[in-house]
């Protein structure tokens, strides 16, 4: 059974850094992958994500602050955040786009990121 497991949340200041991290669990072949994020009251939107071949997409929100980089042999990527502002505070959920028994989408259970001024 294929799972994505994640780490790395939790409370930092304005201006401090963390880093997400998310791997696929079990047999997989890891299309694309990602990260997209829920405040309270608002839609899950589109952090970044990154192709098997590398090519990467960042939100207008994210570029220059957020890299995200992968391990394609381990089915794992991670979100480094630096220079955080509050309202980066979000739940973050990992997103991968994977063939395993069938192609679809796979989301992590959410790590919460809490930035305070």
């Amino acid at each position: 059974q294929v799972r994505l497991v994640e780490s790395g949340g939790g409370l930092v200041q304005a201006g401090g850094s963390l880093r997400l991290s998310c791997t696929a669990t079990g047999s997989a072949f890891a299309i694309s992958m990602g990260w997209y994020r829920q405040a309270p009251g608002n839609q899950r939107e589109l952090v970044t994500t990154i192709s098997r071949g590398g090519s990467t997409n960042y939100s207008d929100a994210a570029k220059g602050r957020f890299t995200i980089s992968r391990d394609k042999a381990k089915n794992a990527v991670w979100l480094q955040m630096n220079s955080l502002k509050p309202e980066d505070t979000a739940v973050y959920y990992c997103y991968a786009h994977l063939m395993a028994l069938h192609e679809r989408d796979y989301w992590g259970q959410g790590t919460q990121v809490t930035v305070s001024s």
